[in-house]
């Protein structure tokens, strides 16, 4: 053993140690703790103590150490230790709370944790931990929309249900309208797909104008009914809809739910 270090072990703490070697549901450094004292009050070497048991000379004088003074109570229990890093003060915490509900002085839409662990002094991760304690998330935004009309509530509930409760022998459908859609074309035409070879196309294209698809959505099976067509007045909003009118089973009540795009409140459309 180390100088300085000297201790007897009687047959009380002698028969502990050994019970917790021979039980099978010990704790793994309470056994080479254990191992180490009695193979020390055997008179074995620190070296060949070394070797028994896998540990290092300064560990295995800590623990003679500890016998020492502690017994067998010191050898199953961790002294506790002091943190790395002194906990951040409330008021820092609550500095950063402060920061994060109020626009960035720098320019930028929000807050990120690197422009705040700079402008708070503090480290990175240490922003990140505060955040996910107060719930606060500046990256994220959640949009609204309010209205303006007196009636919304009730429409509201007609659209929504439509969507949920359709009625009998009748056909929902969500229209809208894509403008400005580029028509383009291949300068020259491709070869087909084969063996071996991949289908091919030129990297540049020919422009055609532009067009515009109207859409119908049957909200009950997913089908689509649709048409292209070079603008988008209401005068064509009205064709598409006499299109719809002529592949609709004659019988069936239709319902359509609409924007407020400026061609569907038409006069001649209502």
């Amino acid at each position: 053993m180390r100088t300085g270090i000297t201790f007897t072990l009687d047959k009380p703490a002698r028969q502990r140690l050994e019970a917790i070697v021979a039980k099978r549901n010990s704790a793994q450094k309470h056994v080479w703790r254990a191992r180490i004292v009695l193979l020390s009050a055997a008179g074995v070497g620190t070296m060949a103590i070394m070797a028994a048991t896998g540990k290092s000379k300064t560990t295995v004088w800590r623990w003679q150490e500890r016998f020492m003074t502690d017994g067998v109570d010191g050898l199953l229990m961790d002294k506790t230790r002091p943190p790395g890093k002194a906990p951040i003060a409330p008021s820092r915490v609550d500095e950063v709370v402060r920061l994060t509900l109020q626009p960035p002085p720098h320019e930028a839409t929000h807050w990120t944790v690197r422009a705040m662990a700079k402008a708070a002094g503090i480290a990175v991760a240490t922003v990140q931990k505060i955040w996910k304690a107060h719930g606060l998330a500046p990256h994220r935004w959640r949009q609204f929309k309010l209205s303006n009309d007196p009636a919304f509530a009730d429409k509201l509930r007609d659209v929504v249900g439509l969507y949920i409760d359709p009625p009998a022998h009748a056909i929902v459908l969500s229209i809208d309208e894509k403008s400005q859609i580029q028509a383009l074309d291949r300068t020259q035409p491709g070869l087909p797909l084969k063996k071996g070879r991949g289908a091919t196309l030129t990297h540049d294209y020919k422009r055609n104008g532009t067009t515009t698809l109207f859409a119908a959505l049957n909200v009950l099976d997913g089908t689509v009914i649709g048409r292209n067509m070079q603008r988008h007045r209401h005068q064509e909003f009205i064709r598409f809809l006499n299109a719809i009118e002529r592949q609709v089973p004659a019988g069936k009540v239709i319902h359509v739910i609409l924007d407020n795009y400026g061609t569907h409140k038409h006069l001649k459309v209502r």
